[in-house]
């Protein structure tokens, strides 16, 4: 198996070249060799776990041929493995899932039963994590060149973390990341010199983190050549954040001293070390800010802005029109495809339009098969398989090499860190082939009807939580004829709206203080991330229920019928995104109200947190 690029080297002797050069023909060789690498990760993994629990209860009994793997392992979903988790949450450390140590728990934005799914990782995962990012750069420096003669202005931010009963920690993949050696002590390369000190970034309030790393961005603007978050919503709320604060921002860059509302000293003492007087570079932020449009601000401020790093496919292309206007249209770059599972690819071709963003998987990161799937009257979330498969549908899984263009799948993996024949819930198309290895584009994530950050709230949640809203309406003799949800980015940050008609018996009026009860109900009854986004990370805004007039619903099918739905076949959508309909719903709202407060929310599991 091709061996990764390793960086040891010092700013002296570093030959940026010859380091991309390598990078490049790693990703040549594994494409090319992709059967044989998958066939060796798989005989790597099974050897070493050999005699782990798991795989001894399903009979493998130490083999390590594909053949017997796909013969007698199931293919499964979080709740078949979710008493092993609870046992090594609970501090069972007898090897379970993996002969090595489960070092921690990364925290899945996707739920099982309203909690966070808990992924076990092992220390040795970092270094392949850190592996693909060293991959990224040097393919973008076939597109962009010279982008080590500047700085990346990226808005990283650290999420809260909670302790299992156990003692393991368990926190999102990028706050493991950030708090690790591989990112705080990274060797020199031009590529990671970025504009926020790591000080600022690991800084746990949100608040005081965004405002030091916006000072440090601006304060280097000439510097910058590329701008980032992780998603296009964070990146945005940057932006929004700016429009908030500019004038302290100038005003700090004017005096050389940094507000005294950030208080984390380690903070202070990292930007005071960039943070110097510049009356000439205050004047040009405050021009620039106070004009009444906002249009190219990120080329205004940081002229030598070649794109935007962010990740803007699946429910993130709702952010692509504000993200242009913001920018001038700079390009949108999607680098690479991971999550709490596994880091699983890179795009190769950085520079292209984000409808045509596609990843290669990198046969090295995990065991790779695919779940052919087929979407119900194009429904973009209408995955028809179920949550357990079988006999005859576990045989249809193919293999990375076997796919076929233009065929969509459910990513199933099996990893270093004790997944075996996971299903992530990814649904992607086969789009193009690099060597031997596919090409695929993100279609879409299982079920998700709402999503505004890293929340995914789906049909059956979404369902749970109205009906528990609706014992409100109880009182009034009223009564939910129908719903629909939207989820509304033109504020930032994005928020949930519901449509409700409204089915009146009684004559009593209904008070706001009820709407605004059933907007909280909702937003109590969603899941931990959701919850999360609202409280901790402020990146959710408060729900919004808007009563549309009687008959709304009846225009809404007309419509849907007049593009040539079945009338026999047609059922109210629970969440539309398509302009025409949410026009049509918000000209027939008559009120509309907003959750009152924030749902509680506290970190770590609703059951670790009894006392």
């Amino acid at each position: 198996m091709p061996e990764a690029p390793k960086n040891t080297l010092k700013p002296s002797d570093y030959n940026l070249a010859e380091k991309n050069k390598k990078s490049l023909q790693f990703i040549e060789d594994v494409t090319s060799n992709a059967d044989e690498a998958q066939k060796k990760v798989l005989e790597e993994i099974l050897s070493r776990n050999a005699h782990v629990e798991y795989l001894q209860r399903h009979g493998l009994n130490g083999q390590t041929n594909r053949e017997t793997f796909k013969k007698v392992m199931p293919v499964i979903n979080y709740e078949d493995i979710q008493p092993d988790i609870n046992r090594i949450a609970n501090g069972d450390a007898s090897p379970i899932l993996c002969s090595k140590p489960i070092s921690e728990f990364l925290t899945s934005s996707g739920t099982s039963g309203g909690e966070r799914k808990l992924m076990p990782t092992i220390v040795e995962e970092l270094g392949r994590r850190s592996l693909l990012y060293s991959l990224l750069m040097p393919v973008m420096s076939q597109f962009v060149p010279d982008l080590e003669k500047g700085k990346g202005m990226y808005f990283l931010f650290i999420k809260s973390e909670a302790k299992t009963p156990g003692g393991l920690v368990a926190r999102p993949v990028l706050t493991s990341y950030y708090k690790s050696t591989h990112f705080k002590d990274r060797p020199y390369d031009p590529y990671t010199n970025y504009t926020s000190p790591n000080e600022t970034i690991l800084c746990p309030d949100s608040y005081q983190s965004m405002y030091s790393q916006m000072l440090c961005g601006l304060c280097q603007h000439k510097e910058v050549l590329r701008v980032g978050a992780v998603f296009a919503s964070g990146f945005i709320r940057a932006i929004r954040f700016l429009e908030k604060y500019w004038k302290f921002l100038a005003n700090d860059i004017r005096t050389g001293i940094i507000d005294p509302q950030i208080t984390d000293p380690s903070i202070r003492e990292a930007v005071m070390k960039i943070l110097k007087p510049d009356a000439k570079l205050a004047d040009f932020i405050e021009a620039e800010c106070s004009k009444e449009s906002w249009q190219g601000i990120i080329t205004r401020l940081w002229p030598n802005t070649k794109y935007v790093d962010v990740i803007v496919t699946g429910t993130m292309s709702q952010y692509i029109p504000t993200l242009d206007y913001y920018s001038n249209g700079l390009p949108l770059v999607c680098t690479m495809y991971a999550s709490s599972e596994c880091y699983f690819g890179v795009n190769l071709n950085p520079i292209c339009k984000p409808s045509e963003v596609s990843y290669t998987l990198i046969p090295t990161m995990a065991y790779f098969e695919f779940l052919p799937v087929n979407r119900n009257n194009g429904g973009i979330n209408s995955v028809s398989r179920p949550k357990s498969l079988k006999e005859k549908e576990q045989q249809e899984l193919v293999d990375l090499v076997d796919v076929k263009l233009d065929q969509e799948y459910e990513l199933v993996v099996t990893t270093y860190a004790g997944l075996y024949r996971y299903r992530v819930g990814d649904v992607l198309r086969v789009v193009g082939f690099k060597n031997k290895a596919p090409q695929f584009s993100f279609i879409c994530r299982k079920n998700v009807v709402l999503s505004i950050d890293s929340d995914k709230t789906d049909e059956v949640e979404l369902q749970s939580a109205v009906k528990n809203a609706v014992n409100h309406l109880i009182p009034f003799d009223a009564t939910l004829a129908e719903y629909t949800s939207y989820a509304d980015t033109t504020t930032i940050p994005g928020h949930y709206v519901l449509f409700w008609e409204l089915s009146l018996s009684g004559s009593t009026p209904i008070p706001p203080s009820v709407f605004e009860d059933c907007c909280l109900t909702i937003e109590e009854s969603l899941n931990s991330v959701y919850r999360q986004g609202r409280v901790s990370d402020k990146s959710i805004g408060p729900l919004e229920i808007k009563i549309v007039e009687p008959g709304t619903f009846d225009k809404l099918m007309d419509y849907a019928i007049s593009l040539g739905a079945s009338i026999n076949q047609y059922k109210t959508p629970r969440c539309v995104k398509f302009a025409p309909i949410v026009e049509l719903l918000n000209s027939r709202a008559v009120s509309r109200y907003f959750s009152p407060k924030c749902p509680k929310w506290v970190p770590g599991h609703k059951q670790w947190n009894k006392n």
